[in-house]
């Protein structure tokens, strides 16, 4: 994974999108609703506004630096609303492609 490319980069922050979206419902949310401790979800929640917005931009510019088809592009950014999508989408769409 090349971070000089923007494939590269949409790779890495798509990972660790799909980590913060795991840590966010899996142990954030219960740590709030089960145990009273809303702070986690605070700050976690945040990183992964953060993260995701930076895999939208990220997905943009590869979208626009390698001319993909739309398809793809939407494929991709359904994948990150979804548990484990960012993870599936990197293994099925994104690993094989060349940078």
């Amino acid at each position: 994974m090349k971070l000089s490319t923007s494939l590269g980069r949409l790779r890495l922050i798509g990972l660790l999108e799909g980590a913060s979206f795991l840590l966010l419902t899996g142990v954030a949310m219960p740590l709030k609703y089960l145990a009273g401790h809303p702070e986690a979800v605070r700050v976690v929640g945040m990183a992964h506004g953060v993260l995701f917005l930076a895999y939208v931009t990220a997905l943009i510019q590869a979208h626009l630096d390698y001319d993909w088809p739309g398809k793809r592009s939407a494929l991709l950014f359904v994948a990150a609303l979804l548990p484990f999508g960012p993870f599936i989408a990197d293994r099925k769409l994104l690993r094989s492609l060349p940078e």
